[in-house]
């Protein structure tokens, strides 16, 4: 049965891929706790807290939904969902990039 819960688990891994990775990279990245919120920066610390909250977030709701890497109908859910983030981000932030020049 697919479940919403392994789409979800896609958007929630891949929210979590720009988080951790401005985190580590000691840079400041909108999140929902910047001003305006989700278009101002926040310090690369609590983006790594956030990026790290989505990826155990996701992780949870895969062992709860376990997919496998064969193809079917469970990987294809959690593809799109990680689809669907990756565009809206796409989006999101080249608004938020456009705003800032």
């Amino acid at each position: 049965m697919i479940h919403f819960a392994t789409f979800l688990c896609g958007a929630l891994l891949c929210n979590s891929i720009p988080h951790l990775s401005s985190g580590l990279r000691g840079v400041p990245f909108p999140t929902p706790f910047g001003r305006p919120r989700g278009v101002g920066d926040s310090p690369p610390v609590v983006n790594s807290l956030w990026g790290f909250l989505n990826l155990v977030a996701g992780l949870l709701l895969l062992s709860r939904h376990p997919v496998g890497l064969a193809p079917g109908a469970d990987l294809a859910v959690l593809l799109a969902g990680a689809l669907a983030m990756g565009i809206y981000l796409s989006l999101h932030f080249g608004k938020v990039r456009r705003g800032r020049r």
